[in-house]
C-alpha cells in the first residue's frame, strides 16, 4: 500500500505499469527512493554473467520483430559493446586510484559486455550481423574524436582533482537512469514475450549499476561545493543522450522518437529528471526532457504501442 502514497508514483496508470511491469521490485524501489548505501560486496556477489540459453530465440525466424523495434536494438547493441571504452576514459581519473570505484567498474564492464552479447543474440536470429562484425566498423569510422578523448579526459581530470570523479558518477548516474528506462519502454512497445524476458533480465543488471553511480554520487557531491559546480556546469553543457557521442544524430533521433515520442515515454522521461534533481545541486536542470525535446525535433514520431 505505500506505492500508493509515494509523491512520485501519483498517477493511477504509472502505478498500474509498474505493478504489472517485469523489473517490479518494491524493496528495490524503496531503497532507490530513500538513497541508501550502496552495498559493494553484496554486488559482488550477485554480479554474474546475463542469461538467455532458456529463452526461445528461435521464435523470431516465425515472429520477427518489427523494424523499429531491430533498429533501437541495434543502437543498443553498439552502446553497450563501447562500455569498456567508457571504462577506458574512467580509468585516466581520479577514478582508477578509489579501490570502491575500480571494484565496481571490473564488474560493471563484464555484465555491460554480456548485454550486449545478448542483443547480439537476439539481431543474429534474424539474419543480421551483430557482436565484432558490427563492432569492428562502427569503432574504426569513430575518426580523430575518439583517439584524442583519452588525452582530453586525462588533462581535464589532472587539472579539477579529485572532484572530477564526481562529475563522472553524476554523469554516469544520468546515463544508466535513462539506459533502463529505454529498455523498459522498448520492452513495452516490442510486446514480444521472448524479448521482454530477457530485457526484464538486463534492466535488473542495470538497477543496481543505478543504485552504485547514484550512491556515488551524491556523496561526492554533497561532500564538496567544487563539485557540485562543476558537475552542474558539464552536465548543462556537455550531457547528450547515452550513444549520441558513437551513434549518428540520425540514430539517436530516431530512438528518442520510438521510445520516447508519446506521453507515456515522457512521463518516463520526466520521472528521470525528478530522480536527478535529488542529487545534491543539481535540481532544476531538466536534462532529459530538453535533451528529448531536441533530438525529437530531428525525425518524425515513430511509435507502436502495444
Amino acid at each position: 500500500m505505500w506505492l500508493l502514497f509515494l509523491p512520485e508514483l501519483n498517477s493511477t496508470s504509472l502505478r498500474s505499469r509498474l505493478l504489472t511491469s517485469p523489473i517490479f521490485n518494491p524493496i528495490s524501489i524503496w531503497l532507490r527512493i530513500r538513497d541508501m548505501a550502496f552495498d559493494i560486496d553484496l554486488y559482488k556477489e550477485r554480479t554474474a554473467r546475463l542469461r538467455w540459453d532458456d529463452l526461445d530465440l528461435g521464435s523470431f525466424s516465425t515472429n520477427p520483430l518489427d523494424e523499429g523495434v531491430l533498429r533501437c536494438l541495434r543502437y543498443m547493441h553498439d552502446v553497450e559493446f563501447h562500455t569498456v571504452c567508457y571504462l577506458r576514459d574512467l580509468l585516466l581519473t581520479p577514478a582508477h586510484s578509489d579501490p570502491l570505484v575500480t571494484s565496481f567498474l571490473s564488474f560493471w564492464v563484464y555484465e555491460e559486455y554480456w548485454h550486449g552479447e545478448a542483443l547480439a543474440a537476439v539481431i543474429d536470429a534474424h539474419g543480421e550481423s551483430s557482436g565484432s562484425q558490427r563492432i569492428a566498423p562502427m569503432r574504426l569510422g569513430l575518426g580523430a574524436k575518439d583517439k584524442i578523448r583519452p588525452y582530453i579526459m586525462s588533462l581535464a581530470s589532472t587539472l579539477v582533482g579529485s572532484d572530477f570523479v564526481a562529475l563522472h558518477m553524476s554523469w554516469g548516474a544520468v546515463n544508466e537512469l535513462t539506459t533502463q528506462a529505454g529498455y523498459a519502454q522498448l520492452s513495452q512497445r516490442a510486446n514480444n514475450p521472448v524479448l521482454s524476458t530477457l530485457l526484464s533480465r538486463i534492466m535488473k543488471q542495470e538497477g543496481m549499476h543505478i543504485d552504485f553511480y547514484c550512491s556515488q554520487a551524491k556523496q561526492r557531491l554533497e561532500s564538496s561545493n567544487k563539485a557540485r559546480i562543476l558537475t552542474r556546469a558539464a552536465l548543462k553543457k556537455f550531457w547528450a543522450p547515452v550513444g549520441s557521442g558513437v551513434m549518428s544524430g540520425e540514430e539517436t533521433a530516431f530512438l528518442a522518437n520510438f521510445l520516447f515520442g508519446d506521453e507515456f515515454g515522457m512521463e518516463s522521461v520526466e520521472r528521470i529528471d525528478r530522480r536527478v534533481d535529488r542529487l545534491p545541486g543539481l535540481a532544476g536542470l531538466y536534462l532529459l526532457q530538453s535533451a528529448v525535446t531536441q533530438v525529437r525535433s530531428q525525425a518524425p514520431v515513430l511509435v507502436k504501442t502495444a
